[in-house]
Parts: structure tokens; sequence; C-alpha cells
């Protein structure tokens, strides 16, 4: 538990340096722009490999976590089908479309609503840090890029029709991967019966 909590907090703490121009502003001064990525970057890698291998640990050795019963069967199907705009909004993070412009923040609703996706189906103590710490990270941070005014990672690039397509297809493409096989094969957890 505590190889995730650290994780945890390198990954999102890090994260939230953006979250706050002025420290982020004396930190480029300070270091330089291209030392402040590159420590943004280092820290990030290394709190997601903590991240993955503390959660992955807490997996394999169920004793070491904490079980709060059964999540009921049909919270299953809800969790699935949030996870389809899930998909949808993480691709529209990076292609200009009008799914983009009307969700401002693709990334953040993705991660929102790829947390409670989780949240729902794993009622045990290291999900609830992990997907409940990306939760109230997304809602802490839209809340924030909202007062500052800040733009996505596309600027104010709008797409049309076209964009729309391909957001849809690929989202479409990601979801049907992940429930069919990719969850099993990054994860380790098969979504569906073989």
């Amino acid at each position: 538990m505590l190889l995730l909590a650290v994780g945890l907090v390198l990954f999102l703490g890090i994260h939230l340096v953006p979250t706050s121009p002025d420290l982020r502003n004396g930190l480029v001064e300070r270091f330089g722009a291209n030392a402040y990525k590159a420590i943004f970057a280092v820290l990030s890698f290394a709190g997601l490999v903590l991240i993955i291998y503390g959660y992955h640990k807490l997996q394999v050795n169920p004793g070491k976590n904490v079980f709060f019963g059964d999540p009921p069967s049909w919270l299953k199907h809800v969790s699935w089908l949030l996870m389809l705009p899930a998909m949808i909004a993480l691709v529209a993070a990076y292609v200009p479309s009008r799914i983009r412009s009307a969700l401002k923040h693709p990334m953040l609703v993705a991660i929102k609503i790829w947390a409670l996706a989780h949240l729902l189906v794993n009622w045990d103590l290291g999900s609830i840090l992990l997907f409940g710490s990306f939760l109230a990270y997304a809602v802490y941070d839209r809340i924030s890029v909202k007062k500052r005014g800040a733009l996505g990672p596309l600027g104010a690039k709008r797409g049309g029709l076209a964009g729309d397509l391909t957001v849809l297809v690929i989202g479409v493409g990601l979801y049907a991967f992940m429930l069919k096989a990719g969850h099993a094969w990054l994860i380790g957890v098969p979504l569906l019966p073989a």
C-alpha cells in the first residue's frame, strides 16, 4: 500500500504544480523551461511506475489489502457502459473535433469517468485509494483550469465532422479492444469470459 501511496503523491503532486501558476512560473524561472519539463517528466514517470507496481503488489497479495465486500454484479455493466464515453473523451483530448470543443478538457472528463467506473466495481482499499485519488485530482484540476481559463493540449483548435468521426471510430475501437482483450492483456484482469 505504501508504494501505491508514494506513487500517487509523486504523480499527482507533480501534476498539481501547473494548477498554481505562481509556483510553476517560479520553478521555470529558477530551473529553466527545459529542466522544469525534464523534472516533471522524471517525477511523473517515477510516480507512474510506483503506482503500477504498488497496485499490482496489492492485487497479487490480497492479504495486504482491505476489502469492503463485493459490488452487485449489475455494477459491472454500468462500469462497462461508462467506459465508452471515457474512451471517446480520451481520444478527443488529442484530435481536433467538435467533441473536443464541447468537452473543453476531454482528458479530465476521461479521467473522471474512468475513475468513477472503476470505483463502482472495485471495493478494496487499494482501488479506492487509486481511483479515488485520480477522481479527486481530475475534479480539482477541472475547477483550477476553469478559474485560470487555461486551454487544453490542443489550445483553441477546432475540428469538424472529420475530427468527430475520427474520435468516434478510434474511441469505439479502443473501447472494443479493451473490453475484449486489452484489459486482460494490459492489466491482467479479463472483462469478458474466455
